[in-house]
């Protein structure tokens, strides 16, 4: 991949790199070399994708606008677009992806989406903007998937690592079937503001928290090597990890979104799915998560 495809960013005690395929982070590194981000091995070949125009599926993976149906697959098409940088220095970028014929024949929805990247200190700020340039609604789902090394450091047992959330999560939980919403709900597994990870986790798919409380967490080792997460402008957040065998890829994904994938018993027009932002004509939205890294040399 050639500099013009990607971009190092760097602040004093964090780096990262950036494509322009899919805006997506490709590395997040500690001074001393060590890679927090999931290397896009064969258990899932991404890393950190941008979910766009959808989150999750819609049913059939058909999208129903004025009764004109296009194919639009899950977590929808920006994450395999090239994104244009319009900005880049030593300590960030910005990137943007807009309407063209291409996503109007499968999204007819005019859009700009922006993407931010920045690090200070050792903080990586991740901003969102989606404008709505065009004159009718622009209905839309946004959403994070970074996927961050499980276990953190190599040596630490996956078995020790655990969320901390930053509130009591005592609400119940939303679980997928075949990509779908379910309609009913679960016990949550957060035990107060701690959720102990193990594979079992995930054999129902991703844990949804619809209406979290929180707007941060720390993933990590109790009183050792961590990552703080924290979110403005997102809505929900997604916790995942893919079953392989026995356990689970050595990866956990902690997602922030605005939209959930379709309801089983939801096929109508896309502007009816429930969970999807409406943006008004000449409006736009913001949102963004960070990452800070704790006890990790």
């Amino acid at each position: 991949m050639s500099d013009t495809e990607r971009h190092a960013i760097q602040g004093e005690g964090l780096a990262a790199v950036v494509s322009a395929q899919g805006a997506e982070l490709h590395s997040i590194s500690t001074p001393a070399g060590g890679e927090l981000l999931w290397q896009a091995g064969p258990e899932w070949p991404r890393h950190a994708p941008v979910l766009f125009p959808i989150v999750g599926r819609l049913a059939n993976d058909r999208l129903l606008h004025r009764g004109a149906p296009t194919r639009l697959t899950q977590h929808g098409f920006a994450r395999d677009r090239a994104f244009t940088f319009i900005e880049r220095d030593v300590t960030g970028c910005r990137l943007v992806l807009e309407d063209d014929a291409q996503s109007r024949a499968i999204y007819p929805f005019a859009f700009r989406l922006e993407i931010a990247y920045g690090i200070s200190g050792a903080t990586l700020t991740v901003s969102y903007n989606l404008a709505n340039p065009g004159l009718d609604v622009l209905p839309a789902s946004l959403g994070a998937h970074p996927a961050f090394a499980w276990p953190l450091q190599p040596g630490l047992a996956a078995s020790a690592h655990e969320i901390l959330f930053d509130s009591e999560e005592p609400a119940p939980i939303r679980r997928l079937q075949d990509g779908l919403l379910r309609p009913d709900v679960a016990p949550t597994p957060v035990q107060g503001r701690r959720l102990q990870l193990t594979p079992a986790l995930f054999e129902q798919d991703a844990v949804i928290l619809e209406e979290p409380a929180s707007r941060g967490l720390r993933y990590g080792i109790p009183d050792g090597p961590a990552l703080r997460i924290g979110w403005t402008g997102f809505s929900q957040l997604g916790i995942w990890s893919k079953i392989v065998g026995d356990g689970t890829a050595p990866f956990l994904c902690i997602e922030p979104w605005n939209g959930l994938a379709s309801p089983q018993d939801f096929d109508g027009e896309f502007l009816d799915k429930p969970h999807l932002m409406l943006i008004p004509p000449g409006s736009s939205v913001s949102a963004a998560w960070t990452l800070t890294p704790e006890h990790i040399a």
